[in-house]
């Protein structure tokens, strides 16, 4: 249910409408989403449970419960016609998990014993050596944080990491704190789990945002999305006070109990230098346990790998390091070397009873949406984007009288995100000249295509000597 699997779902139903087999409460995530996109009718929804099987022409499929970071969690086991293919999905090893369903090794056991063709292992972990350790490992430090806190808390985390939430909130109930919740996606959330039963929240402990300002520091706690960082969050307004409800205060405790995904640890830090900033205490990955991974590290996929004892196995759900490393765990847990593939998006695995190689190359990558267009952005577009963004637009229009050639009006030159307006006063002045001295060639019927580049390259030519930049130039063409 988390959004890394669930959000392309309107997307992909767009396209391809077929049915879609889940839990209950991953549906019940997704649901809201496709409302949003206006086919939630039209979508064939299936809801199964844990433990279930069902057909899909010549596969059956089992749903085998998986311990995670969000309830009802599971791993597929597929009954091909040339053996059994297990994917493990998001797992972990939690011997005591918050949801009390841990991962069903008895069941992956019995598969083993009764023979596994291949294994697809989650590989997000597979660097870290250890084990990933419990939710429950975090109730001693969160309740320290709740007995010593003097001010507000808040809590920012994953929207659907429902585990996290629940644990938060019953500290809260705990300690007399009434519960403000910023962030549309856990608003969202946290009603879909409490109406599907997944979350339990006190009746009346929920505060409305615009009332968080009449609840007394100490007895008030924020949840808050956006723990990556994500410029436009709850969490990084409330960082840098631009939030319209609620800012950071002196005093503040603020727990950002996620990881940093790659690639997001500028926004992270920024947040966090901003939090400092404003007199908030800050605790987060580096400076305590506030965090704990819902994917397996090292010692337990070695301990799944044994246990499903698979005939080939190849990593998935990771970046190619992640992806390397855990095929080293697969040989150093006996797996032969040639019976493991380490595959990129695109790569074709053709399987028989006997075998496993790689198939043809198929197109695959990123697919952009655009407003309510999907895969139609082209590069060229992004390439454009990019320019504007770096330096800015100017726009040439040039009023010719066609039959003679001559400059009945303009050249008007206008820019957008190019310089500070006073800055560019003189540089546009030099290079409406340098446009009226360039058309004095033309005479007769002048093509508009030339007229276009002779206008363009002499803007260009005059804006990059006075500032070395190179704004976007379009000229226009009127015939008058």
């Amino acid at each position: 249910g988390h959004e890394d699997h669930i959000g392309a779902l309107p997307f992909v139903l767009k396209r391809l409408n077929v049915p879609v087999y889940s839990t209950r409460l991953t549906l019940g995530l997704a649901k809201p989403k496709l409302k949003e996109h206006r086919i939630l009718r039209e979508a064939d929804l299936r809801e199964v449970r844990i433990g279930d099987r069902f057909r899909l022409g010549p596969f059956s499929v089992e749903m085998i419960a998986v311990c995670h970071s969000i309830p009802d969690a599971t791993a597929l086991a597929i009954k091909t016609p040339v053996g059994m293919v297990i994917y493990t999905g998001d797992f972990k090893l939690d011997d005591d998990p918050p949801e009390g369903r841990p991962t069903d090794l008895a069941r992956l056991a019995q598969l083993g014993r009764d023979g596994v063709l291949l294994l697809l292992g989650d590989s997000t972990n597979a660097e870290r050596e250890g084990h990933s350790g419990s939710e429950r490992d975090l109730l001693e430090p969160f309740e320290r944080i709740f007995r010593e806190a003097p001010s507000r808390i808040v809590v920012a985390s994953f929207a659907s990491n429902l585990h996290r939430i629940q644990q938060v909130i019953s500290l809260a109930e705990e300690y007399g704190r009434r519960v403000g919740i910023a962030g549309r996606s856990l608003q969202t959330n946290m009603k879909t789990a409490q109406e599907l039963g997944y979350l339990r929240v006190p009746a009346g402990m929920t505060i409305p945002l615009k009332q968080v300002d009449s609840v007394p520091l100490p007895k008030l706690l924020m949840l808050m999305a956006g723990s990556q960082g994500e410029p436009m969050s709850s969490l990084s307004r409330y960082a840098n006070r631009s939030h319209p409800a609620v800012g950071v205060r002196e005093g503040d405790w603020v727990v950002i109990s996620a990881t940093p995904i790659p690639g997001n640890e500028t926004l992270v830090n920024r947040t966090i230098n901003n939090l400092y900033k404003h007199g908030a205490e800050v605790f987060y990955s580096t400076t305590g346990k506030v965090h704990v991974s819902g994917h397996a590290y090292r010692e337990e996929i070695r301990t799944l790998i044994d246990t499903v004892r698979p005939r080939f196995f190849v990593p998935v759900h990771g970046e190619y390091r992640q992806l390397l490393h855990n095929s080293r765990i697969a040989l150093a847990a006996g797996v032969p070397r040639e019976n493991l593939k380490v595959i990129e998006d695109g790569q074709v695995l053709e399987l028989t009873a006997d075998s496993m190689v790689l198939g043809e190359q198929v197109p695959a990558g990123y697919v952009f949406v655009d407003g309510l267009g999907i895969g139609d952005v082209e590069q060229v577009v992004l390439r454009d984007r990019g320019h504007l963004a770096a330096d800015g637009l100017v726009v040439v229009t040039i009023g010719l009288d066609r039959a003679t050639g001559a400059l009945r009006s303009g050249p008007e030159l206008i820019s957008r995100g190019f310089m500070e307006e006073d800055s560019s006063v003189a540089v546009l002045a030099e290079a409406r000249k340098a446009v009226i001295d360039s058309l004095k060639g033309f005479d007769g019927e002048p093509e508009p295509a030339a007229i276009k580049e002779t206008a363009h390259d002499a803007v260009q030519r005059v804006i990059w000597r006075r500032t070395q930049r190179q704004p976007m130039v379009i000229p226009v063409v009127i015939d008058q």
